[in-house]
This record gives C-alpha cells, structure tokens and sequence, in this order.
C-alpha cells in the first residue's frame, strides 16, 4: 500500500526544488514517478507491473460456423488482417520531455539496432530531460522491429520510441 501523505510530501519537495524527476521502484513491482517540467507543476505517475498483451499468431487461423453463412472467419482473425503490423507489435513509449539519444555518447555504438534481442531491464536509450541523463530500460523481453524516434531530436511525453515484437 501506497502511503499517499509520503508521496505528497516528495512532490511538495520536487515542486520546491530544481530536481526535474525522481523514480522510486520497489521489489514488488511498483513504481513510483515524480517529474516536472517549466510548463506544469510536480506530477504523480503511478504504474502497476506490466502484464504483456495476448498478441495473436498470424497464420493460424480459427474459424466458425455462421449461421447459413458457411465457414467464417472469428473476429480475431478479421482484426488481425485488418490491423497494421505495428499494432501487433509492444510500444515503448517516452515516460518524460527530452532529448532522446541512442548511444551513452556522442560516436559511441548505439544500445539498439533494429532486428536485436531485448531483455527486461535492458537500457534502451538515454532521454535527457534538464541535463539529467535518464536510462531508459525495457520492461518486457522481445525483438527490436522499429526504432521512430531519431538520435538527439526531442521527444514528448508518451511518444513511441520503440516496437517490440514479444514473440519474435
């Protein structure tokens, strides 16, 4: 259980201090975020453990019997058709404001390529967010399809940065 008057009082802090954001995890899974930017107060970012998705296999199609209609295929099947490969796939998104940058430093190997094996807790990035330096860490295991945002561009709060494909 989460004590709310703790949490209050470090925002209070955050709020009074020229600390952009502080991240507190515990063993237990639970995270908790408090950041700040020029444009808004401290805010609260609570975060549960990360339960992957159910992604469907492609090529294994289930079918059922319409009514009349013959054979038809589910739901699942049509929305897996229908839907861009990049649905199917795990988003990392950017959890503040910043610089996102590839690589530890400038001319340095880059964490990822697209087509690498990810593990959890693996540093994906670096978004620097006002000149602290902020590892970015995967939360879930998988290979790197696509990597969107570009080496020393900003990024927004809640961006996509990376997709993942679990399965792969």
């Amino acid at each position: 259980m989460i004590d709310l008057r703790f949490v209050k009082k470090l925002v209070d802090m955050i709020d009074a201090s020229s600390v952009d954001s502080i991240e507190i995890s515990s063993d237990k899974g639970m995270k908790i975020r408090i950041s700040k930017t020029s444009q808004q107060r401290a805010t609260v970012q609570l975060a549960s453990p990360m339960q992957l998705p159910q992604v469907m296999a492609v090529g294994a199609p289930a079918a059922t019997v319409g009514a009349g209609d013959g054979i038809v295929g589910s739901a699942q099947e049509a929305a897996a058709r229908t839907e861009p490969a990049a649905k199917r796939y795990l988003e990392v998104k950017s959890p503040m404001v910043g610089t996102y940058y590839a690589a530890p430093e400038p001319g340095a190997k880059p964490y990822l390529t697209a087509g690498d094996r990810i593990s959890k807790g693996q540093i994906l990035c670096i978004i620097e967010a006002m000149k602290i330096m902020n590892e970015i860490e995967s939360e879930f295991d998988g290979v790197v399809k696509e990597i969107v945002a570009q080496n020393s561009h900003p990024v927004e709060y809640g961006q996509v940065l990376f997709r993942i494909d679990p399965n792969g």
